[in-house]
């Protein structure tokens, strides 16, 4: 059984699988429109990146680290870029639009790609979940801006409201004590929702909208998704230009003193919210069998859109410290106020307006990466034959958008936004984790795969180890208490960090590990291990809920089983 576990997929199966797909109409072989180019995926991944993140996580970011915070940007980007050149070598050496999932098939085998196609699913399904909140709380501000007010019990989760209520109820209950906006919002939604059979109403609506707005754009079809995509990225690239260049007038340097007041850990408290703000750039390699040359354009646009994207995290980082103390950014849209204290309220305005879009943005391009895994897994047959049929018409995977609409738009109605974004970062951090390995198992095998973008090869022979035992010998000398504090339960992730970094350390000086990838995979399981225990819990949950399902289903009818058993 174990071996069957493992049961590897031949690149040359997978393209040729990849030209096969069931039409809604004739259930005859058809394809996806091959529409898109190097400008249209770099657009997408900045469409994808630059959202929710840029305009609201970057001040609650900020607050806590400081001016410093752009360290923590430019390390994530570094992070994000070594898995980025993996990333782009398994887009041009397996052209098919099952991204990560697919690329673990190839690399380590079938229980592995399970994995991480469920694992995707909180990257692009739940992450969008996240996006849709987040964008329900602009498009709800702006409307109040124009004195179109929605209830508020319209606009919020049931426990927000309800742990509202509560903290609001107690802060009156104490003299001198000021209640702020947002609290009152959320006790207001408390008190004037309606009740069915003693149950208080209380739901999202703007986020069920704009996910069933965003579920049709994306089932009509791929010219209409890269259009609009295109569009939205145009407009709020132009926005944050503007903010850049504004801003830096009123930048005043005092502002960057101290550069970092709550020193590295003040910074790291950041982790979740600035990696969430660079999710996104590997969503493209979903559409690889829609673009004109996936080879070719698919390294390009994931490189370039992180590029840009990290360019301007930095700048806006900067100007946003420097136009006004750090203290003061703990709000959830940074951007708008700091304007706003400078007297500009029409630029505020102009950002408020942007923030949705931008937002929408984000939503379009991880909606048209879930369905796209759900049919390379239906493919494989660890998924019914029905999520990789494609509409005869528009020629998108037809069944798999439908009920990835419903599955982010039901649960966008009453789930809190702080579970989700957790579970959203160390869900994608653990698919750069494969995707980095899988590069080092495709560069220890005899036979080459063909591909037109490898990453650049630099021993790692000596660097690693030597690296790993002066970080050891650095972080005993400065802080002698650092390895003692690990054991408790909050120490158990970076434990188990330390555990793998001192494999990999061996296993690079004995094997003559590629460098890039080992950077990418160590980076990035930092950062997981910087997670909380609760949210590693979590995760470790929803994995084991995926095996339940994949031995259930997915074991028996994978193709692979069949071809075996034939």
């Amino acid at each position: 059984m174990a071996h069957q576990l493992f049961r590897k997929k031949s690149i040359d199966a997978i393209l040729k699988d990849a030209k096969e797909g069931l039409s809604d109409a004739t259930h005859s072989s058809t394809g996806l429109k091959k529409v898109l180019g190097v400008r249209d995926l770099t657009a997408m991944g900045i469409a994808a990146v630059i959202g929710a993140g840029i305009f609201s996580s970057i001040g609650k970011a900020s607050y806590d680290g400081g001016p410093g915070i752009v360290f923590l940007y430019i390390f994530t980007a570094i992070a994000c870029g070594f898995a980025a050149l993996c990333y782009a070598e398994f887009a041009s050496t397996v052209p098919v639009s099952g991204s990560a999932y697919t690329y673990s098939y190839v690399a380590f085998g079938e229980i592995f790609a399970w994995i991480i196609g469920w694992d995707l699913l909180m990257e692009y399904a739940i992450g969008n979940i996240a996006v849709a909140i987040s964008w329900s709380d602009y498009f709800t501000r702006l409307m109040d801006g124009f004195g179109w007010h929605i209830p508020e019990w319209l606009t919020m989760d049931y426990s927000s409201a309800h742990s509202g209520f509560n903290e609001a109820t107690a802060l009156a209950a104490m003299p001198g004590s000021a209640i702020d906006e947002i609290l009152l919002s959320k006790q207001a939604a408390w008190m004037n929702a309606p009740e069915i059979f003693g149950i208080r109403v209380i739901l999202d609506l703007p986020a069920l909208g704009i996910v069933a707005l965003i579920t049709y754009i994306v089932f009509r079809g791929i010219k209409e998704s890269r259009n609009t995509s295109n569009f939205l990225v145009g407009l709020k690239l132009t926005v944050v230009f503007l903010v850049i260049v504004l801003g830096g007038y009123y930048v005043n340097p005092d502002n960057w003193s101290p550069f970092a007041p709550n020193g590295v850990s003040g910074i790291l408290k950041g982790v979740s919210a600035v990696f969430f703000a660079y999710i996104g750039f590997d969503a493209i390699s979903t559409t690889a069998e829609e673009c004109k040359d996936p080879q070719r354009d698919l390294p390009k646009g994931m490189i370039y859109s992180l590029i840009i994207c990290t360019i301007l995290y930095v700048a806006l980082a900067l100007v946003l410290t420097g136009m006004v103390s750090y203290k003061d950014l703990n709000v959830g849209d940074p951007l708008a106020k700091v304007f706003s204290d400078k007297g500009m309220h029409w630029i505020a305005g102009i950002i408020a307006v942007s923030a949705v879009f931008a937002t929408a943005s984000v939503l379009l391009v991880f909606q048209m990466g879930q369905p796209r895994i759900w049919m390379s897994m239906s493919r494989d047959g660890l998924l019914p034959k029905i999520f990789s049929r494609i509409h005869p018409k528009f020629k998108t995977p037809s069944f798999s958008t439908i009920l990835t609409g419903f599955v982010v738009a039901i649960p966008a109605l009453f789930l809190n936004l702080d579970v989700v974004l957790a579970l959203t970062s160390i869900g994608t951090l653990f698919a750069f984790v494969l995707v980095c390995g899988g590069i080092l198992v495709l560069d220890s095998r005899t036979v080459k795969a063909k591909s037109k973008f490898k990453v650049p090869y630099i021993s790692g022979k000596y660097i690693v180890p030597a690296v790993f035992i002066a970080s050891v010998l650095f972080t005993a000398i400065q802080f002698p208490d650092y390895f003692k504090s690990l054991f408790s339960e909050e120490g158990i992730p970076m434990i188990i960090f330390f555990v793998v970094t001192t494999i990999i350390a061996v296993l690079s000086y004995v094997k003559n590990f590629s460098l890039i990838p080992v950077l990418g995979l160590l980076s990035c399981f930092y950062l997981m291990a910087q997670e909380s225990h609760t949210n590693w819990y979590r995760f470790i949950i929803w994995l084991a809920i995926g095996l339940v399902i994949y031995f259930t289903y997915g074991y028996k009818n994978s193709h692979l089983a069949k071809a075996k058993e034939a």
